[in-house]
């Protein structure tokens, strides 16, 4: 489009320029009108798109014959396009031998122009590292094609197949080691060695409170797919959180518990965290250290969430008419946000159920859980007193 109104407004110039020109036998108007052709250059150039200077004039015009759009790069990633030693065709060549189509091609180049930077010798390299996790050459395609920064961020290879090596050992599953391939790559940048002794840690931790070594493995496996970044955690606030939770009357049995319930969420917490976070409940509720306790072990997320946010979402449940005495029951509505509880209490008061009256276990739960006993109500509300099918029985 912009190009568009620049041609049009370069052929407007062209027009008044001709039409300074009445006569050609006047060689001063000619004159006159030349010393506008410089400036009509620099508008025509800027407008079209005209490449900047340092641009390498090959990468780009190799990429033009791949139909990719020079000025999604030149917009965002310019810089590649300055480079001196490129790999457009090769990188293409590459990915349309394992399946790639001349679209998806030019889609990855756009968004990962960086990609063309990358030597044959290693995207060869990873295609066979991602390979050993991929079921067959479509999944891969499928993979790169969604997520090409993931793909060609390469460095570390041996490291990355070494940590591939030790997630399988592990007896993670390929298709969730493809996800930390894709969506949590940086783990990968951890040596071998740092990753085995979080894991270590992590193990050690869960024994140590009394968990069973069968337990621990499937523990393990769920924390780690559910949560790859723990790997970036130190080991040593993991060690003072578990202790600070000891120290203040919570049983292994029950830090167990609530490092089973908040998985990985319990490694990222801070002593100075968690001890506001008990302050602010245990003002807010007007409970002694058991019944605090009790609550937690009820709703972990009570030492997840900072105090600010707990006093926000217990605001929101006292705006709705909710009173402290209900949440008290059932402290796990804590994990709803302002605007989820908001939302569900007027689809159940539009069926005339009032929550203020109640439990609040119609409000809790996820959205799935929320939608099934939503419908139950909604059907014991629709149906009728009596069956219409069913004749009626006439004593005679």
């Amino acid at each position: 489009m912009v190009r568009g109104i620049g041609r049009g407004i370069t052929s407007m110039f062209r027009i008044l320029l001709m039409r300074s020109q009445p006569c050609t036998l006047c060689p001063s108007k000619k004159i006159e009108a030349s010393k506008y052709e410089p400036f009509l250059r620099h508008f025509t150039n800027t407008m079209d798109g005209q490449k900047p200077n340092g641009e390498n004039s090959m990468t780009v015009e190799n990429l033009c014959s791949l139909s990719v759009d020079i000025r999604k790069i030149r917009r965002v990633k310019g810089w590649v396009l300055c480079k001196k030693e490129t790999y457009v065709k090769e990188i293409a060549n590459i990915l349309q031998k394992i399946g790639t189509n001349e679209t998806a091609i030019a889609d990855i180049l756009e968004r990962c122009p960086e990609a063309i930077l990358c030597s044959p010798t290693e995207v060869n390299a990873q295609i066979d590292l991602w390979q050993s996790v991929c079921r067959n050459k479509k999944e891969l395609v499928a993979l790169i094609e969604q997520f090409p920064e993931s793909f060609f961020t390469i460095k570390d290879q041996e490291n990355r197949r070494l940590n591939i090596k030790f997630f399988q050992e592990l007896g993670l599953k390929n298709v969730i080691i493809s996800r930390f391939l894709t969506t949590a790559p940086i783990i990968f940048c951890n040596s071998i060695e740092n990753n085995k002794q979080i894991i270590k840690m992590l193990q050690e931790s869960y024994l140590n409170l009394g968990g069973s070594q069968a337990n621990m493995k499937v523990w393990l496996l769920k924390l780690l797919s559910q949560d790859p970044f723990i790997l970036l955690i130190s080991p040593t606030p993991i060690k003072k959180t578990l202790e600070f939770l000891q120290n203040h009357g919570f049983t292994d049995f029950e830090v167990l518990h609530l490092l089973s319930k908040l998985k990985g969420f319990l490694f990222r917490l801070s002593p100075t965290s968690v001890q506001e976070s008990i302050l602010f409940s245990k003002n807010a509720f007007q409970c002694t250290d058991q019944d605090l306790k009790e609550l937690i072990l009820k709703c972990p997320a009570l030492l997840y969430y900072t105090a600010p946010v707990l006093e926000e979402r217990i605001q929101g449940l006292l705006k709705e008419g909710i009173s402290l005495s209900q949440i008290r029951e059932t402290p796990m509505v804590l994990e709803l946000t302002p605007q989820i509880v908001q939302y569900r209490i007027q689809k159940l008061n539009a069926l005339g159920y009032s929550i203020k009256n109640g439990n609040l276990d119609n409000l809790n739960g996820t959205k799935k859980e929320f939608e099934s006993n939503f419908g139950k109500i909604q059907a014991k509300k629709e149906r009728p007193l009596f069956n219409p099918v069913a004749p009626f029985k006439v004593e005679e």
